[in-house]
């Protein structure tokens, strides 16, 4: 009995990172879960960049007010912290997660504030492995591929309460503006969407859009003045077994090379796991590639490569988890690296080399 509630365990962890909150407050309509997790973390590669300790730590918390019969207010903050740097460094420690909204009835959800941008909507299907994967064209503070700031999103589930299943998102970007040094992490004013679809119990579809205008740093390269994206996705999963599969096109949107921005990629993730019933283990494999076209020149100064079509990410994640209860996991997960050590993985400092990752995990 306890392996096959693990197994169950393995699966709604997967759907939420906050699957283990504890409440801390519940008192006059007024409700506070606080989440977190401590991750030792190391890498072994012979590329030194990918190698040595990873290890961090997350809290959060996730609050609900009732204001009144249909009115409700929400917020979430989750931030990270590195815990594999010295005292005095604050490197890598951020905010995560940092908005506040409302909800009434069946209409919908409204929120502001550092959040996920609509194309992650798909990206989630297949961003679930134990440690790498997910990244083939999502990133932080990338227009709308993942965590992003000035993100104004609504979201309606089951269409206004009329169509069981059915769902969508809306949402608004306002200009973030970097430095020179940063010019990758800035967008200017722009917009999304986002649809899904349960067809029923455990498959469902998913699709999203995104146009955003590029800040004048960004349409220097003469790439064009916008940047857009749009993806696809279906997520397969009955009971123990999970699959799903993700296909993306970005133009002017990914980063790559010496912070320049492709003229178009095109992406795919592939993900397969299995929760076992009799042990408590979820092994994992998925592919991952993203496909450069039209790409500029890149160059370090020793090593040139003159443009064209490339490879930016491309590798095979082979891992699995363990779970000795409900807090407390441990995992291994390997990156066979598929990039070639060519022309542009030397001048644009890619990385062509294996990487092992070996986590322990306390979570609550």
């Amino acid at each position: 009995m306890m392996r096959k509630s693990l197994a169950v365990l393995i699966t709604a962890i997967l759907a939420s990172t906050a699957a283990n909150a504890a409440e801390i407050y519940n008192k006059d309509s007024n409700k506070v879960d606080l989440y977190g997790k401590v991750v030792g973390l190391n890498y072994i590669s012979q590329n030194d960049k990918e190698h040595g300790d990873q290890s961090y730590a997350r809290l959060g918390f996730k609050g609900v007010t009732q204001i009144s019969a249909d009115l409700s207010g929400y917020g979430q903050w989750e931030y990270n912290l590195q815990t594999n740097n010295a005292e005095a460094s604050q490197t890598g420690n951020a905010t995560r997660l940092g908005f506040a909204g409302l909800k009434y009835a069946d209409l919908g959800s409204f929120d502001y504030g550092r959040n996920y941008g609509v194309l992650y909507d798909v990206a989630a299907f297949t961003d679930v492995n134990p440690e790498f994967g997910g990244d083939s064209w999502s990133r932080t503070d990338n227009f709308m591929t993942g965590r992003a700031n000035n993100l104004a999103t609504f979201r309606a589930k089951n269409l206004f309460g009329r169509v069981s299943g059915l769902s969508f998102a809306a949402q608004y970007q306002g200009k973030n503006e970097r430095d020179a040094r940063a010019r990758t992490t800035a967008n200017g004013d722009g917009w999304g969407i986002s649809s899904s679809y349960e067809v029923r119990k455990g498959l469902d579809f998913a699709m999203a859009y995104a146009k955003s205008d590029r800040t004048d740093q960004q349409a220097r390269d003469k790439n064009g003045e916008n940047a857009e994206a749009w993806t696809a996705g279906i997520r397969y999963n009955p009971h123990q077994l999970y699959l799903a599969a993700m296909y993306a096109e970005s133009r002017n949107m990914t980063p790559y090379g010496n912070a320049q921005f492709a003229n178009k990629t095109q992406n795919i993730e592939l993900v397969a796991q299995y929760a076992f019933k009799e042990i408590p283990l979820r092994p994992s494999i998925s592919y991952l590639q993203s496909r450069g076209k039209d790409l500029n020149a890149v160059s370090n100064g020793r090593d040139t490569f003159h443009g064209g079509s490339q490879d930016l990410v491309k590798y095979i994640e082979v891992g699995t988890s363990y779970y000795f209860n409900k807090n407390m996991y441990t995992y291994i997960d390997y990156k066979i690296n598929l990039l070639k050590k060519d022309s542009y993985a030397r001048a644009a400092g890619a990385n062509t080399d294996d990487v092992l990752g070996l986590g322990l995990v306390y979570q609550f």
